[in-house]
């Protein structure tokens, strides 16, 4: 079966423990290889198959066409805020100042002002995860996945944080495609992909 994601368009990707949620995003981030089939991507340079890309290049796609926001955030806890958020952008070579400069911007649009300067630790989990979505943010990403973004949140901030990641996202342009148990979540995305045993079992619009 084949799985289309249009720009702009948020996808939430739903199924038991084990049916392959986690998988089926690593595959479309490059991450893993398919055992079969192919990922394509359409790019500046025509449309490229992801699968078939050697290591190297599938890094650089990481960098460059993708971002990523995890449950736990998956930052790292001994840099400052502002830090995490531009350490993509110095990856790809861009100064420490402008780095800098754009990853303390991301932080105020996303409601963080002043707090670029504070270690993960010393964030709620919400903001935690605010700082997760500026850095998936920082490089332009053309998608963004998020696998459980909101599943260590209370409901509350849940809602917030998906207001905020949707909001960085498909209100922009982006393609936001979330792996999540939480049907709340789901109802907020345009399409909802479900899948059993490791297949994509049924697709609906949620809205």
């Amino acid at each position: 079966m084949t799985l289309s994601i249009r720009d702009g368009e948020s996808v939430a990707i739903m199924g038991p423990s084990g049916s392959g949620k986690s998988t089926l995003l690593h595959v479309l981030a490059g991450i893993v290889r398919p055992d079969s089939g192919r990922v394509m991507l359409r790019t500046a340079r025509g449309a490229v198959d992801v699968a078939s890309m050697n290591d190297r290049e599938r890094s650089a796609l990481r960098l460059t066409e993708f971002g990523f926001v995890f449950q736990q955030g998956m930052l790292i806890p001994e840099l400052t805020a502002a830090e995490n958020v531009a350490l993509p952008l110095l990856l790809n070579g861009e100064s420490r100042t402008e780095a800098t400069r754009t990853a303390e911007n991301l932080l105020i649009e996303l409601g963080l002002d002043g707090m670029g300067g504070r270690r993960i630790g010393q964030l709620s989990g919400g903001q935690a995860q605010r700082v997760a979505v500026a850095r998936a943010r920082a490089t332009q990403a053309r998608v963004i996945f998020a696998d459980e973004p909101t599943g260590a949140l209370d409901s509350r901030t849940a809602s917030d944080v998906l207001g905020v990641l949707l909001a960085a996202t498909t209100d922009e342009g982006r393609s936001l495609v979330v792996v999540t148990h939480d049907e709340d979540v789901a109802a907020r995305c345009d399409r909802v992909v479900r899948l059993r045993d490791g297949r994509i079992d049924s697709g609906r619009w949620s809205r």
